[in-house]
């Protein structure tokens, strides 16, 4: 555990703010890797890496809860601690990619993306949300798309901005006018779920980031268990023929604070 000092505070979207700091190992992270982050005197809770360079790393949060809503009350130069980096990171595969990210699972994809354009592959980007104000990241987005480095598409459930619908019907779309080497998608269980069956349906890689409870990060506690994987250590990032062996249990049912099995 390390205690680290907030540098700067960016709202996001409506209960959703980026928090950067100066950590050395957060800045050797790897795509698709998380910290466990200690909000004193209230609960640690594990969270995406959003970006990593040389002078600060970033965690992106949206209040689901007493430590979400605890953390991002928090301003510039209040302290909180951070465990890691943990788990398996995205593997960067083929010359064209689709990333397609729901609702805070964008976060962890904007740092795959960056790695992306720096391997020089082809990448296009759907992210989707219920409303407008609930996309995030827009801005720098749509600078990937002016200056003509990624192809970008914004969905939204009510149609209130970009293309109305869901993220994976737009990834429906193109994954049937067009060959893609992988995709990688990050967002709600069922999200996984659909992009799973789309990648099987095209005969396309994929690669995911899944999202369970998880207490300790180090594979000990059981508590993100699907199937006979721990999300914290075989994961958080699975493949195709990883996650064919947990199909039955995929965006069906997870684990409780308590252990217990109950629908996602």
């Amino acid at each position: 555990m390390r205690m680290i000092q907030i540098q700067k505070v960016k709202a996001e979207a409506p209960k959703v703010k980026t928090f950067s700091f100066r950590d050395e190992l957060c800045s050797s992270a790897e795509p698709g890797q998380f910290i466990m982050v200690w909000i004193p005197g209230v609960d640690e809770i594990p969270l995406s890496i959003s970006s990593t360079s040389n002078e600060s790393s970033s965690v992106t949060v949206r209040e689901v809860g007493e430590a979400t809503q605890a953390l991002n009350g928090m301003k510039n130069r209040d302290v909180f601690g951070v465990r890691g980096p943990f788990g398996n990171p995205f593997r960067i595969e083929g010359k064209e990619a689709l990333v397609v990210g729901g609702g805070i699972g964008t976060a962890p994809l904007m740092m795959l993306t960056t790695r992306l354009l720096a391997e020089k592959v082809k990448t296009t980007v759907v992210e989707g949300a219920k409303t407008c104000s609930e996309l995030l990241f827009v801005d720098q987005l749509r600078n990937l798309a002016v200056k003509g480095v990624a192809e970008v598409i914004l969905a939204t459930d009510d149609g209130s901005c970009g293309t109305k619908g869901l993220a994976t019907e737009v990834a429906e779309r193109f994954l049937s006018s067009r060959k893609f080497d992988i995709i990688y998608a990050c967002g709600s269980e069922a999200m996984i779920r659909r992009m799973y069956l789309l990648a099987k349906k095209h005969n396309t890689s994929l690669q995911v980031s899944l999202e369970r409870v998880m207490l300790c990060a180090m594979g000990i506690c059981g508590s993100c268990v699907i199937g006979k994987y721990r999300v914290c250590k075989d994961g958080p990032v699975f493949d195709q023929t990883w996650l064919k062996e947990v199909e039955n249990e995929l965006g069906k049912t997870k684990r409780d604070f308590n252990g217990g099995k109950v629908p996602v």
